[in-house]
Parts: C-alpha cells; structure tokens; sequence
C-alpha cells in the first residue's frame, strides 16, 4: 500500500473507532506514543486512552486529510481537519495531526498524535 493509501485507511478507522468506543484505539498506540490534547501532553497505549475517554461521547466530520512522507521511510505524516460534536453540543472545529511509524510491512502505530480545536477563526 502507497503512503496515501495507509493514511486514508488510517484515518477513516481511527475516527469511526472513536466514535463508537474509544477502547477500539488501544492497538493503534503503544508505551512510545504520546498524545498533546489541547497542550496537556500524556504518553503510552493506558494515558492516551484514558484521556480520549475523558471527552465523552464525541462524533467526527472529516474534511480535509493532507498526507506526506516522513523523513523516515518507515513513517507517514497525517493532518486532519474537521469537526467534532462532543456530548451532542454543537459542533467545533478541531485539527490533529498523527506521525505514523511502520512496525513491520503494513504494520504502523500512532507515534505522535496532537489535537487542538479551533475557537473563534
């Protein structure tokens, strides 16, 4: 599979299992990953999915997914915008970004993860 090809799996994976049951993410990071959420930084698989839990209820629009190589062969860069209802509230603007790295062929894990709504643009 093409960087691409990976990053739009990835990506439209990620946020239906997010908004169905965020404990279906727990395989996409391990103890290396580390999640800035709104600039409060936590790290490994247990932290990330305790604070993704701590949104509540939440539902994804995906509007624009922009994808590049890394530096590393073995990784992949994704930024994403959309936005997000949270607990049925109106829906807000977010952007996050994901660095992916290959563990074996076709294989990747969340590296990095950094999330932020987007107030008053």
């Amino acid at each position: 599979m093409s960087a691409e090809e990976v990053a739009k799996a990835f990506v439209q994976h990620f946020y239906q299992a997010f908004d169905s049951g965020v404990d279906a993410l727990g395989g996409l990071f391990n103890e290396q990953s580390m999640l800035t959420f709104e600039g409060q930084q936590v790290q490994g698989s247990p932290a990330i999915i305790q604070k993704l839990k701590s949104v509540g209820q939440v539902k994804h629009s995906v509007k624009t997914t922009d994808i590049q190589p890394s530096s590393n062969p073995n990784a992949i860069v994704i930024f994403v915008t959309g936005a997000v209802q949270i607990g049925g509230d109106n829906p807000l603007h977010f952007c996050e970004f994901f660095h992916l790295v290959s563990t074996s062929p076709g294989q990747y894990y969340v590296h990095n993860d950094v999330f932020r709504l987007n107030y008053g643009l």
